[in-house]
């Protein structure tokens, strides 16, 4: 029973470090993969590096997308591809 109780302190370390940090992001990355998967002609987007933009075509066969911007257009691996900015924006803003 002794021994068990010297590694209490490294499991719980574990479980904390688990719950805290391993999981949101292995939930986080599973989000972002179905979001790329249901990704849609018109959904406006932000990629991982930060570029806002709307998605004018997805090639399924090389699995990359054209986005317009701003500035033209350009063409992104839909693995790069960070959210759907279409319904965070519709979303009301509560006050604080």
């Amino acid at each position: 029973m002794e021994g068990i109780g010297q590694f209490m302190p490294f499991i719980l370390m574990f479980v904390v470090v688990y719950f805290f940090m391993i999981a949101p992001q292995m939930k986080r990355a599973k989000k972002e993969k179905k979001f790329a998967a249901e990704l849609k002609k018109g959904d406006k987007i932000v990629t991982k590096s930060g570029l806002h933009g709307k998605v004018l075509e997805i090639n399924d066969k090389d699995k990359t997308c054209i986005i317009e911007t701003m500035s033209g257009k350009v063409k992104y691996e839909r693995s790069a591809i960070s959210m759907e900015m279409s319904g965070s924006l519709n979303t009301p803003v509560k006050a604080s």
